[in-house]
């Protein structure tokens, strides 16, 4: 028997309980609707058309089991377990200490899609939250984000020999892992860490470029990086050391604790044993359900190409290998590209011959973050392939700057049924997106105006 399908159904169906003992998610949404792409002209025919490519490359192919997708924590822990509460995956403890995972939770996939760390206010509770998560045995993948990055590629350039190409990427990526690395000095640096180090004008000289870096990097970077690459390098260095040393300030720390901190990094993220070496060890850079490809930013035909040969294990492995050491090449390349890419002229490129690929290897959509959002998640054509933008700014860092209050909570759902929800306080309604039978009825893009079997 055929019956339309109302919204308070699909509310009462997909949304999971949700476990609210401190009253903290009032705001968060209970009632459904269909995806807001749905009511737009300007996007109709180019999500319409998405989806007949999915429908004459074999269609769609859902989870086992849900999967539930969150992004760009930004190192807040409370918008990160508000989060898990609204996906309905935790239970809280009443004193906010402690969770356990809920039927739901047991049940699902969690993907944390990237940039965990930086922002605010607290890089370590954050690692800590997921940490604890871990240790309820959930079905967590944890993937890189360019923040995740930008701490490694830091952290590397300091600890390895002196080279042109290198000596600018502290000062380079180093500005916004600052608060994270106070953090570590707080936490981890050691009197006898300090007192191994030389005096304060020779951590200065170690931490920044020298005089004639401009020079040196041009050559050593020629025939390795695009010329309006090492271009844009030189001339932004100036202004982003002069944002580096007010950045410095404001965290108290000499060059001498900076150094510390920075190479004491090392041991707690990147040395086997470390606190936190987990979070780097069990980190990839794609995951793959069904059709749906999870990636932090987004896709290049040259991943395309290698994901159709090699499948995500092929690209995971890849990427770590590129990662032990990074580079700038590296940064630049294809394979971070995953992590940075928005799609501008100065990223890899994605054309149709990329798109064809992934829909000729059965991936039709690509859940990602680093496109935050006001409003929710939000459902875009790029490059002719349908792409689920899940940053649903959770950081209250990035709350303020931005004019939102209060702290972020959100998270996208995905069911083996075919059908999408996308959940965030900041939009009254569920977002409601079932690919499928969209694409076999061409009526909507939500639940409402299609007809499923009951």
């Amino acid at each position: 028997m055929n019956r339309a399908v109302r919204p308070e159904d699909i509310a009462a169906t997909l949304l999971p309980p949700v476990y609210d003992i401190a009253a903290e998610l009032s705001d968060l949404p209970r009632d459904v609707e269909d995806w807001p792409c749905a009511r737009d002209p300007g996007i109709q025919p180019q999500i319409a058309a998405c989806l007949e490519n999915a429908r004459r490359h074999g269609g769609w192919h859902w989870p086992d089991s849900p999967v539930v997708f969150l992004s760009d924590t930004h190192a807040d822990a409370e918008g990160f377990l508000r989060s898990l509460v609204a996906a309905g995956v935790i239970r809280r403890d009443p004193d906010r200490r402690g969770f356990a995972l809920t039927e739901f939770g047991l049940a699902a996939r969690i993907i944390l899609g990237g940039d965990s760390l930086d922002k605010g206010p607290s890089n370590l509770a954050m690692l800590d939250a997921l940490a604890a998560l871990r240790a309820t045995g959930a079905d967590l993948t944890i993937l890189a984000g360019n923040h995740d990055l930008r701490l490694r590629l830091a952290v590397s350039a300091l600890r390895g020999p002196r080279a042109p190409l290198t000596d600018h990427l502290f000062v380079r990526m180093g500005r916004k892992i600052l608060p994270a690395l106070r953090e570590v000095h707080d936490r981890f640096v050691t009197p006898a860490d300090l007192a191994a180090l030389p005096d304060e004008a020779a951590c200065r000289a170690r931490l920044v470029p020298g005089p004639d870096w401009a020079d040196a990097f041009a050559a050593a970077a020629s025939g390795q990086l695009p010329a309006r690459t090492i271009r844009k390098e030189i001339r932004k260095l100036d202004e982003k050391r002069a944002k580096f040393d007010r950045e410095l300030r404001r965290t108290g720390l000499s060059d001498r604790a900076l150094l510390a901190a920075a190479l004491k990094c090392h041991d707690v993220f990147f040395t086997s044993g470390g606190a936190y070496a987990w979070f780097y060890e069990e980190m990839d850079v794609v995951a793959r359900s069904g059709s749906l490809l999870f990636v932090h930013a987004g896709i290049c035909d040259s991943m395309c190409a290698l994901l159709a040969k090699g499948g995500v294990a092929a690209i995971n492995a890849r990427y770590r290998a590129g990662a032990e050491n990074p580079t700038l090449a590296f940064y630049f390349g294809p394979l971070a590209n995953l992590v940075r890419t928005k799609y501008r002229s100065s990223d890899w490129d994605l054309t149709e011959q990329g798109v064809g690929l992934l829909q000729g290897a059965g991936i039709h959509m690509v859940v990602h973050g680093h496109v935050n959002s006001h409003a929710g998640q939000r459902l875009r054509a790029k490059r002719g392939l349908l792409h689920l933008e899940g940053d649903v700014t959770l950081d209250r860092a990035s709350r303020r700057l931005e004019g939102l209050e209060g702290i972020g909570a959100g998270a996208t759902l995905i069911f083996p049924s075919g059908d999408v929800i996308g959940l965030s306080r900041d939009y009254p309604r569920a977002k409601h997106f079932a690919p499928d039978r969209d694409s076999q009825t061409g009526r909507g893009y939500g639940g409402q105006d299609h007809a499923v079997r009951a």
